[in-house]
């Protein structure tokens, strides 16, 4: 395979008249690039340094067989490939000059890119991020459940909002740094929220969910305070955002979770997920070649 059998476009529009049906023809596995490109197709140059983004699609008999995309970050995402088109993506990457600082994929493919791209360029892997993706089968709420009721939030829990977000991404190693000013262009903030409030209306708990793009909801985040965590808060918050999907026509109900964390792994076992894949992050550290 020739590295310039990859088309690769600035044009979003471009990119999605030829990979359009390839992203949903598995919405599940591909969740994260087709809510990623279309907030970037709806929002533009505000979500995610959209004007410095790359798409990039591999055809072959008049199919697409795997896609990327890099956005200003110049992290790639990828579709699953095999050894022989990862290492073709990164010959003409390189050939490109296009700089790369980290890849997500699933695990097989992340881990494959990551040692081709070491190849072609002397960059060393560390891997920094790992995703266990879940598909729902059949929900099945919480037992016993949890005293209180599910609501959406509203206007008047923004404030709340931006903290318990600002908590999450705290507890999953990220940067907490939105405020109201930057929540319009953070990750979260085209989101659906449903708290968890307990029978005095105070909320216990959160979750969150994409648009439907595809078929496709992916719940995220969900969050619960340190010290209300125990109680079934998140089970049935989730169980709640899971059944407000399908009600919305939802083919396929998806998260993500730690593999490393067996509480929360158990828990949307417990409501119907099954474990479908897993991810890995990897970034790209240049420091040998710089002191060479």
């Amino acid at each position: 395979m020739r590295p310039d059998d990859w088309h690769l476009t600035e044009d979003i529009d471009e990119f999605l008249a030829r990979a359009g049906d390839f992203l949903r023809s598995r919405p599940a596995l591909h969740n994260t690039p087709l809510t990623v490109i279309e907030r970037l197709r709806t929002r533009g140059g505000d979500a995610y340094g959209a004007e410095a983004a790359v798409f990039g699609l591999l055809e072959s008999e008049g199919e697409v067989r795997a896609v990327f995309y890099r956005l200003a970050s110049q992290r790639v995402t990828l579709t699953p490939l095999s050894t022989e088109q990862a290492d073709s993506l990164a010959a003409r990457l390189v050939d490109l000059g296009r700089p790369v600082t980290g890849v997500t994929a699933d695990h097989d493919t992340a881990t494959t890119f990551a040692e081709t791209w070491q190849r072609h360029t002397g960059a060393a892997p560390v891997a920094h991020w790992w995703g266990r993706l879940y598909r729902l089968g059949t929900l099945t709420p919480p037992e016993p459940h949890p005293e209180g009721r599910a609501r959406v939030v509203a206007a008047h829990d923004h404030a709340q909002l931006i903290r318990w977000c600002n908590e999450f991404a705290a507890d999953v190693g990220e940067v907490p740094t939105l405020d109201a000013d930057s929540w319009p262009d953070s990750r979260f903030a085209d989101k659906h929220f449903t708290f968890w409030e307990d029978p005095d209306g105070t909320p216990v708990s959160m979750a969150g969910s994409t648009s439907m793009v595809g078929g496709m909801i992916r719940v995220d985040p969900v969050y619960t305070p340190t010290h209300l965590r125990g109680r079934g808060y998140a089970g049935a918050v989730t169980a709640e955002v899971s059944r407000a999907a399908l009600t919305a026509g939802a083919t396929d109900v998806v998260l993500f979770t730690d593999p490393a964390n067996p509480t929360s792994n158990a828990l949307y076992r417990r409501i119907g997920y099954l474990p479908i894949a897993d991810f890995t992050g990897y970034r790209f550290t240049y420091d040998q070649l710089q002191a060479g």
